[in-house]
């Protein structure tokens, strides 16, 4: 019987690499494949204020008997918030995506409706569309948690379970075995290709678990109770690594991480990032994070990059060319500064600090940035791609 060290001999990424290629073999077509765009996408709250007669008394019966008399009607006030403001955007396969932005910038709002976790109430309205592989979302609602996984900024769990029984509870909840329809799809290879796929997938079923738990560090903690603020029990980095290794059982395409960073140092951070950038090449997964202060080693490590600021897409596209699309408003980051903080003080009064003399008019708020991103190249780009009809060649089957 495998072991998890036994299949991480050379490494995670030489692992998945070796996974790919032996189903790829195995099947006669490339990995599942999950390409995600949204068109004109917003979202809007209204949100219920004070009284308009400024009353904040207390909910006594003396109170209530007294508005019923005086026949005081509830009159609230109501403000229109735009969460999200009309974006549009494609997350596509074998990339990983980081996403910028201070809080109340709408990234998590975001990636909760992509991953179908947003919470569609009474008074929010949503426009625009959403399609997974050419199809509308309200197709995938049943089906979407096969597709898609989402980590939340908050840890959720059961504390008095160990890590290794959390794994393995996760594990077991996702089916804990080789989906038949996956072993049936290995036989158009050779016999040694499709005896090799068949091994080493189930052989990854058998001890998914452990293999996890070493991917993300925890090996020293495995036998300790995760806890929560009650209960004592892993560090809350640890506890942060416990949430992200519950989501990755599954198998799922498309992965949005919120704030993965929490509690954990940068190389800790850079770790996991970088595992999930051999997940992305090698098993053509669509990957979004979003990250606070990322680390210029862990900036480097993502293809695209997402700027947001109050309901906004400053700027969405490569990373290397995301320096120099800023630079050519007026603005220049300092050598000792990271990206990653120069691009999140953009679009606040801390950029001040970055005009160069004599630039002129720079953009100053987060509308203003969009506008010209909506003019540019890299977007013009975005709303070709948008506007091509998906290929069935490379959708994954639901």
């Amino acid at each position: 019987m495998a072991s998890a060290e036994s299949l991480l001999a050379d490494g995670s990424e030489k692992f998945h690499e070796l996974l790919a290629t032996s189903l790829e073999a195995s099947s006669g077509k490339a990995m599942p494949q999950v390409e995600i765009r949204f068109k004109d996408l917003s979202i809007a709250a209204d949100v219920v204020l004070a009284n308009k007669d400024g009353s904040n008394e207390l909910p006594t019966l003396a109170n209530h008997a007294k508005k019923s008399l005086l026949g005081v009607a509830a009159k609230k006030s109501i403000l229109h918030k735009d969460i999200l403001h009309p974006i549009s955007g494609v997350f596509k396969p074998a990339t990983m995506t980081l996403l910028l932005g201070q809080p109340s910038s709408g990234k998590s709002s975001l990636m909760k409706m992509l991953a179908g976790r947003f919470a569609i109430k009474k008074n929010i309205k949503i426009g625009g569309s959403i399609e997974y592989n050419g199809t509308d979302r309200k197709e995938h609602v049943k089906n979407l948690p096969q597709l898609v996984s989402y980590i939340s900024q908050r840890d959720y769990h059961y504390p008095m379970l160990t890590v290794q029984e959390t794994m393995e509870f996760a594990h077991q909840s996702c089916g804990g075995v080789v989906p038949q329809r996956v072993l049936d799809s290995l036989q158009n290879g050779t016999p040694e290709e499709n005896a090799q796929a068949k091994e080493i997938i189930q052989a990854l079923y058998q001890v998914y678990p452990d293999v996890v738990v070493r991917q993300l560090g925890l090996t020293n903690c495995k036998v300790t109770i995760v806890g929560d603020a009650m209960t004592r029990g892993v560090s809350g980095g640890e506890r942060k690594r416990v949430t992200v290794g519950e989501m990755e059982f599954g198998m799922k395409q498309v992965s949005f991480m919120d704030e993965i960073s929490t509690g954990l140092d940068s190389a800790a951070t850079f770790d996991i990032v970088k595992s999930q950038r051999s997940m992305a090449k090698s098993l053509k997964k669509t990957i979004v994070i979003a990250l606070l202060q990322p680390s210029p080693e862990v900036f480097d490590l993502f293809d695209d990059v997402m700027i947001m600021n109050e309901g906004y897409v400053m700027y969405h596209g490569p990373r290397s060319e995301a320096l120099r699309y800023f630079e050519t408003f007026g603005f220049k980051c300092p050598p000792k500064r990271d990206v990653a903080d120069f691009l999140l003080d953009l679009g606040t009064p801390q950029q001040e600090q970055y005009v160069v003399p004599g630039a002129g008019n720079v953009p100053r708020y987060p509308g203003e940035y969009a506008a010209f991103f909506q003019a540019s190249a890299i977007y013009k780009e975005t709303s070709k791609a948008l506007c091509i009809l998906y290929s069935s060649k490379t959708r994954t089957s639901t």
